[in-house]
């Protein structure tokens, strides 16, 4: 097997990886796994791309619609430990965890939490961002 080679030349790996320039500030995960699907996980993630993709502001390649210097990672996942109340969502670096998360929800979320840095209250179930600092 061929040694991997590392590669640090900065503007090579802008290159092969053009969102290392993007000004990401948020990413959204949103669980699509058995229990959330079963409440919408699906739909709740197509309406997070359409929105995010409609504002400019999901970050991607331009031929999928997306922006590549957009602010916000959208990504699909597995549990996030909220399925038995799904459909769970996680805003990180915030550390915000929502759930029940439906579609109508959606442009709430985006426009107050990922657009202007404010919680939605009446979703959010956790801040871990501050459960880890009281561990300190």
């Amino acid at each position: 097997m061929a040694e991997k080679k590392f590669i640090e030349d900065r503007e090579q790996l802008e290159k092969l990886a053009p969102m290392l320039k993007a000004p990401i500030k948020r990413q959204v995960f949103v669980c699509t796994g058995k229990s959330c699907s079963a409440v919408g996980g699906k739909e709740v993630m197509a309406e997070f791309a359409r929105v995010l993709e409609e504002k400019g502001i999901r970050q991607g390649k331009d031929a999928k619609g997306r922006n590549p210097m957009g602010e916000c990672v959208l990504t699909e996942c597995g549990s996030i430990g909220f399925c038995s109340i799904g459909t769970a969502v996680m805003v990180y670096p915030d550390g915000i965890m929502y759930g029940q998360v439906t579609t109508a929800d959606v442009q709430e979320i985006i426009e107050k939490h990922i657009e202007k840095g404010e919680p939605v209250k009446r979703l959010a179930l956790m801040d871990i961002s501050s459960s880890r600092d009281s561990d300190r």
